[in-house]
């Protein structure tokens, strides 16, 4: 199985952008590699982590976007927050669905992979470097008492990714 990652969008700026994801994604590889070689198990702390990462900045978003009816959080939010044009320009993606407890989106590009890619990694070491960098986006759900449903990634061999926040009910 192959990992299908070819950007449509090649503009500088868009290289410049995506170069910042990349390098991000490039110190996830490599504090992961060093944790290796000293005898550490990524899985015991990197899901942690990032989790903590996504619970910081999903918070911060989660407590501007309550919806008035229901008191929750609403994930529309999260379109102009995270989800807006530089992000669909960046990772290609396409919203498929967007309400107060839904948000569908899928990826059809990732520098994240493409930085790990540029390092050598397998598809199973770039499938765990992906579950990794998820666990920020599941702390954002985490914060608008939502679950993220991750059906399908690039890093996996899928061609997309499938994102899905969903509300805990």
């Amino acid at each position: 199985m192959t990992v299908k990652n070819e950007p449509g969008n090649t503009s500088w700026l868009i290289r410049q952008l995506r170069n910042l994801f990349e390098h991000r994604a490039l110190w996830l590889y490599l504090l992961c590699d060093e944790a290796k070689k000293k005898g550490f198990d990524p899985e015991t702390f990197a899901p942690n982590a990032i989790r903590r990462c996504g619970l910081f900045h999903g918070g911060a978003i989660a407590e501007t976007a309550v919806n008035a009816e229901k008191g929750k959080p609403s994930l529309k939010s999260l379109r102009k927050k995270l989800f807006g044009l530089p992000g669909k320009l960046i990772f290609e993606m396409k919203i498929r669905r967007i309400t107060d407890d839904n948000f569908d989106v899928d990826f059809h590009y990732c520098p994240l992979v493409n930085a790990w890619q540029k390092q050598g990694c397998s598809i199973e070491e770039m499938t765990q470097l992906c579950d990794f960098a998820m666990w920020g986006d599941r702390g954002i759900a985490e914060s608008f008492g939502c679950i993220l449903d991750l059906q399908k990634t690039i890093a996996n061999g899928d061609g997309v990714c499938e994102i899905r926040f969903k509300r805990n009910e």
